[in-house]
């Protein structure tokens, strides 16, 4: 796998794709959960939208961005800041107060 500390030139990327076999990932990563290898990894982002029962797409509009920033939050590539931070607070402890104030 390529090294995370910076990103791969072109070239550089589609070498590494030309040496990949993915069905062998592919059964790779049956197999590890097959035994139960694989973790599944939980964000407070996430549980605070589902408390609130809505999709991404409600979600980020409720709270006022992207539906891609919020899956670069539940992803963990970006942390909220601010208001948002609040916000997310609010939907994990009484998701039904904020669905309120948004009148829904």
């Amino acid at each position: 796998m390529p090294s995370k500390s910076k990103p791969l030139t072109k070239a550089e990327l589609a070498a590494y794709e030309a040496k990949r076999d993915l069905a062998a990932e592919l059964l790779q990563s049956v197999k590890e959960m097959k035994a139960g290898q694989v973790h599944v990894v939980s964000s407070p982002v996430i549980e605070a939208r589902q408390k609130t029962g809505l999709s991404q797409s409600q979600f980020a509009a409720l709270m006022g961005v992207s539906v891609r920033t919020l899956q670069g939050w539940e992803q963990g590539r970006k942390q909220p800041s601010g208001a948002a931070r609040t916000l997310l607070a609010i939907a994990s402890t009484n998701p039904k107060a904020l669905l309120a104030v948004a009148g829904r």
